[in-house]
């Protein structure tokens, strides 16, 4: 089957062909409609710092997928031949304590789908089948594909309650668009986005945030004239990993204010934790998605209108993955779509 290899220790991805993958009596088979392109593969494509040491070559990368069943083990009971699927990239050990407890997204050996083992970039992945989301109703197939990130989106967002709160999202990169979609969905009552990017601003104007603000030209303290507000935001969701994001997030929030944390800065940075003190402001790291909670609330919100189709900015036929890889590296995209049909 053909399949998108790291193949060497050095820059660059590799389209080649490789025997389908092998699975187990607790395993399904799916064959690879469409995937989605992650920060996490650029990285890889790159061979930068993080991916030296994550990554051993050779490796058939990618984690955000649909498909179709081709075949499920003889154990298999809940996933049927033909079922449209997604898949949990995070394959955990079943044995720890917080697995054992039902908290299987704070497994602390888990293992990552196209980092620690062969991924979905191919004609056919693998996974065992507690790692499967059927979709039991109609779904775009591009939004199915990026049902992982969506989900960092939504397990982001949904972190604190959000009906009738003011809410600042650091970072309009397609998660941050995700998320700020969820939360007007959700009921939030005014939802600020801060980026650099004019491009990745247009994006999160499509889905309805109150205001996209470019934090090169104006302060977050601005844009809480603009929006009207007094006292803060209630509920921050941090989604650049940039240190100047958080720092400003933490002046801007109200006293009791909530901030959800996913991005992931490159290094330690200080903040002010006599504001945090003495406002009473709650943090929370997020990794992940609640298995399989975040999953559920995916498929509802969806259910219920939710509408993610500006956030898909580009499909090409997986052969052209080069042309879409530097796409996506460009940063001015939303989620970037490989076509497997036609392989």
């Amino acid at each position: 089957m053909k399949a998108l290899v790291k193949d060497k220790a050095e820059p660059g991805l590799w389209l080649q062909d490789v025997p389908e993958p092998e699975t187990g009596p607790g395993d399904v088979l799916i064959k690879v409609l469409r995937t989605g392109i992650c920060g996490t593969d650029l990285h890889i494509r790159a061979w930068d710092g993080w991916a030296q040491q994550a990554v051993a070559t050779p490796l058939t990368i990618g984690h955000e997928f649909v498909g179709e069943v081709a075949t499920v083990g003889r154990d298999v009971a809940d996933v049927k031949v033909g079922d449209l699927v997604s898949g949990e990239g995070h394959l955990v050990c079943g044995k720890c304590r917080n697995c054992l407890a039902g908290r299987r997204h704070l497994c602390r050996a888990t293992v990552g789908l196209g980092v620690g083992r062969d991924g979905a970039f191919a004609e056919y992945v693998a996974l065992p089948a507690s790692n499967v989301w059927v979709h039991r109703t109609p779904v775009d197939l591009d939004i199915a594909a990026v049902f992982d990130p969506f989900g960092n989106a939504v397990h982001t967002a949904l972190s604190f309650p959000l009906v009738g709160e003011d809410v600042l999202i650091t970072g309009a990169g397609p998660i941050g668009i995700m998320a700020a979609a969820v939360a007007r969905h959700a009921g939030a009552r005014k939802v600020m986005i801060t980026d650099v990017s004019e491009d990745r601003l247009e994006l999160a104007r499509k889905v309805g945030v109150s205001l996209a603000l470019n934090v090169a030209e104006h302060s977050i303290a601005e844009g809480q004239a603009l929006l009207g507000l007094r006292e803060g935001f209630d509920v921050g969701l941090e989604m650049s990993g940039r240190p100047e994001a958080m720092q400003d997030m933490i002046a801007n929030m109200t006293h009791g204010g909530k901030i959800a944390v996913l991005g992931l800065p490159t290094a330690p940075f200080p903040v002010d934790f006599a504001r945090i003190v003495t406002s009473m402001i709650t943090i929370k790291g997020i990794y992940g998605r609640e298995m399989f909670e975040t999953w559920y609330a995916m498929s509802v919100l969806l259910e219920a209108g939710l509408d993610l189709s500006p956030v898909i900015t580009g499909r090409y036929d997986f052969r052209d993955f080069g042309a879409a890889f530097d796409e996506a590296a460009g940063g001015r995209c939303g989620k970037i779509v490989l076509d497997w049909t036609s392989a």
